[in-house]
């Protein structure tokens, strides 16, 4: 394996293993890239996955001919028991601790996609909190998969599947700033019902079962979106590998878009 030094991130200074000997960690063909993206509610963790398509210049293609693809653990929450979902109602249901998921089905389903099968995944409805089954998303065979959310790296099995691990590392207090608007504009809840559920679930969690699978991940990106050399180091290294696919005759890399590039869109995720 070839240690590959990363230049330091915000005072964090890490390598990444690739096994040069064995490109892209043995990844060939049609198995995808499957990169795993992970941090506390609100760090930035979408953005950062936004980025990166839209400077691989994915973001304007038809979702059937995109090369990268992004996924939401979101899409991955359990459904609820009626005592449950009345707790939920009220903000006392824990969305952040890992028995929240169906992990059984995100093993399934990321074991599908490297496998080259084409999954559907349901809709994740944030105000009534239930997965909106008849509304689901294709997710065809892809080069790169990038796999965000709270509690990715938390479950050995599924953690052990991705071949690139990032953690997004944002202030906690910016994190609490970007979730308390979002929250009340987005999903129509009230400042007490954001604020109890932060100090009551949210931040407990974080720090129990978040915050300590910071230590599986290979790059380290403070700030989140706003740490472009990060950003773009990590597009470059994925950049190479569809350069090499697509010097087999796969498919051809698309540029940039320089508009996308600068686009301010997020992609939504709720807790």
């Amino acid at each position: 394996m070839a240690d590959v030094p990363i230049i330091d991130l915000g005072g964090i200074s890490r390598k990444m293993s690739y096994g040069f000997n064995n490109p892209f960690n043995g990844v060939e063909g049609k198995t995808p890239f499957l990169i795993g993206v992970s941090g506390g509610t609100a760090s930035g963790k979408s953005t950062v996955c936004k980025r990166i398509m839209e400077k691989l210049g994915q973001v304007d293609m038809d979702h059937t001919e995109r090369q990268v693809v992004c996924i939401s653990q979101d899409c991955f929450y359990r459904d609820l028991t009626p005592a449950e979902k009345l707790r939920a109602e009220k903000g006392q249901f824990n969305f952040d601790h890992p028995d929240a998921f169906d992990n059984d089905l995100i093993l399934s389903t990321l074991q599908d996609i490297l496998a080259g099968v084409k999954c559907e995944v349901a809709t994740y409805d944030y105000r009534t909190n239930s997965l909106l089954r008849d509304q689901t998303t294709t997710i065809y065979p892809a080069d790169v998969v990038l796999f965000e959310g709270i509690l990715v790296f938390y479950f050995p099995k599924i953690r052990d599947l991705f071949h690139m691990k990032l953690f997004v590392d944002t202030d906690s207090d910016t994190r609490l700033a970007r979730r308390v608007p979002r929250d009340i504009n987005e999903r129509g809840r009230d400042l007490d019902y954001v604020l109890n559920q932060y100090m009551n679930f949210v931040k407990p969690a974080f720090e129990e079962f978040c915050l300590p699978t910071k230590k599986f991940a290979d790059v380290i990106i403070p700030r989140g979106a706003d740490n472009t050399v990060a950003i773009d180091l990590i597009v470059q290294h994925i950049r190479d590998l569809l350069i090499e696919r697509a010097s087999s005759g796969r498919f051809v890399v698309e540029p940039e878009s320089p508009v996308a590039s600068h686009s301010e869109g997020l992609l939504k995720r709720p807790h």
